[in-house]
């Protein structure tokens, strides 16, 4: 299996503390890469406020440092462009009947 996939299916652990959907599935993981045996992961959050800013992206950090191949991640916060419902998979459209 590919790093990058390993990686996503750690990330679907997750879930968002207010909704029953993973974060990989809202659509709030924007961009992961792999270089060498490090995780470049962009991410956003639903809202600037929300109550697990401080704690999510610490968990997707620790989530990734899981994957064997992975020694470490560099996660950034991005806010660009702006996190919508729109981005969410079919999948947590359904699971949250949108």
């Amino acid at each position: 299996m590919e790093i990058k996939n390993k990686i996503i299916d750690e990330i679907r652990k997750i879930y968002d503390p207010e909704l029953p959907v993973n974060i990989y599935e809202l659509g709030l993981i924007y961009d992961i890469n792999v270089i060498g045996r490090k995780a470049e992961i962009k991410m956003t959050l639903t809202t600037p406020n929300c109550p697990v800013a401080e704690s999510l992206p610490k968990e997707v950090k620790e989530s990734v440092m899981q994957v064997e191949e992975i020694d470490d991640v560099d996660l950034e916060l991005v806010w660009d462009p702006p996190w919508t419902k729109d981005m969410m998979s079919d999948a947590a459209k359904l699971e949250l009947n949108l």
